[in-house]
């Protein structure tokens, strides 16, 4: 079994999302004034606490609503990449399933719980449950690798930002009170 092409797809898939996005002055500055923003709320917050002052509270409503729209903003910069790899990822997905319908392509070295053992052995002949399918697979590594890549990269949002808990569709600020 060869999966170099996979390999090869995923790169350049990546490389052109790094080009139309990571790279972008937009996306840096956008970037930068988010961390930045959620370090200046995150300090602001433990300085004040819950202090009932008004002037603050309002103080700490309108960095909230701030970093919500860059954050909104950094969503919908790199929405348009993410519906185009989505959309790259799911069409491969389709032709390497189909070339790999029925193949073993990898050996478990565990056997899988009852209820995931329908996905690891799917189109698989014989009971051997240890035996695992492309789907699986492929599954397994896009969640455990995913998230490092981006990590080790750093693509991947910072703690503070994280923190927040803000994007896209994030809750509204003060919402929590």
């Amino acid at each position: 079994m060869n999966f170099l092409p996979f390999i090869y797809f995923s790169l350049s898939i990546f490389s052109l999302t790094w080009v139309m996005v990571y790279r972008t002055e937009k996306y840096q500055k956008l970037k930068t004034e988010v961390e930045k923003q959620s370090k200046k709320l995150e300090r602001r917050k433990e300085i004040h606490g819950d202090s009932l002052d008004k002037a603050v509270k309002k103080k700490i409503e309108r960095d909230e609503e701030k970093l919500k729209n860059n954050n909104r903003d950094l969503s919908l910069v790199k929405m348009k990449t993410m519906f185009a790899t989505g959309f790259a990822f799911t069409a491969l997905l389709s032709m390497f399933n189909s070339i790999f319908d029925g193949r073993v392509v990898a050996q478990l070295p565990f056997t899988p719980i009852s209820w995931i053992q329908g996905l690891s052995h799917r189109n698989l002949s014989g009971d051997d449950y240890t035996d695992c399918s492309f789907i699986f697979l492929y599954i397994l590594c896009t969640m455990s690798i995913r998230q490092n890549i981006q990590k080790l990269l750093g693509f991947a949002p910072s703690r503070a930002a994280s923190k927040q808990g803000v994007g896209l569709f994030g809750p509204a600020p003060g919402q929590f009170k």
